[in-house]
């Protein structure tokens, strides 16, 4: 048999291997490569760099990966990576912004990652980047704010995220962008408000955030709002009345918020807007 012939190699499941032959980079046509649940896998071989044809690389729950080989920028046509539950992973190397093709690439779960490289900017096609429950991450590389193809950032669990790049605001075709629970987040930049392709915006259990900067009445595209458990949020900006397109909007257990601006009146697609026990209906 002509291992170089595979398409696929799937070794889900895998519980027991502890590690990869060198050999595997000689899988010249090699697209898709499932390792998920190698649980014992706490290495990559170097050589896995020269699997030049794999499209879905996925370490699910590689949960005791360590570190990934520099050699992994040289998977120029990879598009989606999945890191998911690679819980010992500390650092990305900085070849990661090598990776051209990428469209989605994800680090949920992966709870010792302090910090992301500024190469990550570099990732042109990225579409969804899915940094969930990554509890360590203190901040974001300014350079996030190239990435000009992002649709989802979700940042969900982030809980030692303490403030965002004012670059943010350059994510021109992001649509979704979750930040629940990043609960030492204390403000927003003004530069959120120039996300004109942002459809759904989520600060649900941002419970240090304070106040929201009147740019946000610059979202003209925002369909769902949620500030839900913002129990710091004193006020809102006047400039909320501008969000046009709001559909959903949630302030529920709000518990500072005593009133809302006159100007929610002029939400035309509006519903309701909740608070801590009041119903404030338009």
């Amino acid at each position: 048999m002509k291992v170089v012939a595979f398409y696929e190699f799937d070794l889900n499941g895998c519980s027991e291997l502890k590690e990869l032959l060198s050999s595997i980079g000689q899988l010249n046509a090699l697209h898709e490569f499932d390792l998920n649940g190698c649980s014992e896998l706490k290495e990559l071989p170097s050589s896995i760099g020269q699997l030049n044809a794999l499209h879905e690389f996925d370490l699910n729950g590689c949960s005791k990966l360590k570190e990934l080989a520099s050699s992994i920028g040289q998977l120029n046509a990879l598009h989606e990576f999945d890191l998911n539950g690679c819980f010992e992973l500390k650092e990305l190397p900085s070849s990661i912004g090598q990776l051209n093709a990428l469209h989605e690439f994800d680090l949920n779960g992966c709870f010792e990652l302090k910090e992301l490289p500024s190469s990550v900017g570099e990732l042109n096609a990225l579409h969804e980047f899915d940094l969930n429950g990554c509890f360590e991450l203190k901040e974001l590389p300014s350079s996030v704010g190239e990435l000009n193809a992002l649709h989802e950032f979700d940042l969900n669990g982030c809980s030692e995220l303490k403030e965002l790049p004012s670059s943010v605001g350059e994510l021109n075709a992001l649509h979704e962008f979750d930040l629940n629970g990043c609960s030492e987040l204390k403000e927003l930049p003004s530069s959120v408000g120039q996300l004109n392709a942002l459809h759904e915006f989520d600060l649900n259990e941002c419970s240090e955030l304070k106040e929201l900067p009147s740019s946000v009445g610059e979202l003209n595209a925002l369909h769902e709002f949620d500030l839900n458990e913002c129990s710091e949020l004193k006020e809102l900006p006047s400039s909320v009345g501008q969000l046009n397109a709001l559909h959903e909007f949630d302030l529920n257990e709000c518990s500072e918020l005593k009133e809302l601006p006159s100007s929610v009146g002029q939400l035309n697609g509006f519903g309701e807007a909740r608070t801590d026990g009041l119903q404030c209906t338009t």
